[in-house]
């Protein structure tokens, strides 16, 4: 948080290294395009001299009532169907307003959903991307986001649009009636991605839900992403339709503006490069002993998303060798199934007596972009594999 040295308000700062601050200088230049309650308000950015070093500073209206994650923890677990109506509701007009204007956020999630006093607002825009920029995964378009929130055709390599949006939303739904994320019983990263791409599975619909609530789960989490419901649809759905916004009490709090002179706002319209159609307005654990973590015995924490992706470290590469160790799969029927692919040089082949999988992720988040893994596995039978996990960091 920072305090506007003219009005004494508060507001949120998100910085990163000057040198490395792609990805924050992305998040500036799409949210000062962005006009929308259910989104978070953008007000200016700076560069200051920490301790001799140079830092990139994001500043954005600060929520008080933290994320959408720590409500649901407060509430032991799980959320009442009303409140979780009611933020459905919420995020589904700000992805709509995004959808509407050629944006795909790429990362919904509880712990990207603020809780302010007049509702939800979809916030980190890190690694939001345009539409024209989502139409194949490919080196200038990787993946991003976290795993256990991803869409299958994301998790196959094949493209992140905004339906992808769509089943996230479905997940953040189950994360608030649970308290946790969809496919939490998974043994490793790997064993999760290959079921979510190709197990042909949706997440369980917890049982307490009513049958509208449902049913509008049903449409997010269509597994095909023709299928799935866009947020024109979704927004006519009896699920969310008898909601009425208004409901929550008007927040009394007024963001603080820009402690920045014009001068700099009338440069700031230079750095943007191509006009859009939208209205103007660390981790000191390796990725690598997160890796060993999550490949144990025992059960992933995939509440501590955030930790394990942010990587801060300086250019480096490791490698973790997982032979000797077997990696349970689901068991998939005799169908052919289609190697996943993202990056490079995947392959699947399925012989009578051999099956092979590799292959690469990429992902992105927030400032820093990196390799999350690259993967050979093998195994004689269809549900144990062996092979090796690598992972680096790339700036």
């Amino acid at each position: 948080m920072a305090t506007s040295q003219k009005t004494g308000e508060i507001f949120a700062v998100k910085s990163a290294e000057l040198y490395r601050a792609e990805f924050l200088k992305r998040e500036e230049r799409i949210l000062s395009m962005l006009d929308c309650p259910q989104i978070i308000k953008y007000i200016g950015s700076d560069t200051t001299n920490e301790n001799g070093e140079l830092m990139y500073n994001l500043f954005m209206e600060y929520v008080s009532g933290g994320t959408l994650t720590e409500a649901i923890q407060e509430q032991n677990g799980k959320l009442d169907e009303f409140s979780i109506k009611s933020y459905t509701g919420e995020i589904l007009r700000g992805l709509n307003y995004l959808h509407s204007n050629g944006l795909v956020h790429c990362d919904i999630k509880g712990r990207n959903i603020l809780i302010a006093e007049n509702g939800a607002k979809i916030a980190d825009l890190g690694c939001a991307k345009w539409m024209d920029e989502v139409s194949s995964i490919n080196d200038s378009a990787r993946i991003s986001g976290t795993p256990v929130y991803m869409a299958p055709e994301v998790a196959r390599g094949e493209e992140q649009g905004c339906p992808a949006d769509i089943w996230a939303l479905g997940c953040t739904i189950i994360e608030m009636a649970t308290g946790r994320a969809p496919w939490s019983d998974g043994d490793d990263a790997v064993s999760v991605l290959y079921r979510i791409a190709f197990s042909g599975e949706v997440p369980e619909f917890p049982s307490f839900l009513s049958e509208n609530a449902k049913d509008f789960l049903s449409k997010c989490l269509e597994r095909d992403p023709k299928e799935r419901w866009n947020t024109n649809q979704l927004l006519k759905h009896p699920f969310v339709d008898e909601f009425n916004s208004k409901q929550f009490k008007e927040s009394k709090m007024i963001s603080p503006v820009s402690i920045l002179d014009q001068d700099f706002w009338d440069s700031m319209e230079e750095v943007i490069e191509t006009p859009r159609n939208v209205t103007a307005a660390s981790s000191s654990i390796s990725v690598f002993e997160k890796l060993r973590k999550i490949s144990s015995p025992i059960e992933p924490n995939w509440e501590c998303d955030d930790d394990w992706i942010t990587i801060r470290n300086e250019n480096c590469q490791e490698s973790l060798n997982f032979s000797g160790e077997d990696i349970e799969f689901t068991t998939l029927s005799d169908e052919p199934t289609t190697a996943p692919t993202s990056g490079s040089d995947s392959v699947y082949n399925d012989d009578e007596d051999k099956v092979e999988f590799s292959g690469r992720f990429d992902f992105e988040n927030d400032e820093v972009p990196f390799n999350f893994f690259d993967y050979n596995f093998s195994s004689n039978s269809s549900s144990r594999f062996k092979g090796n996990l690598s992972s680096k960091t790339c700036y």
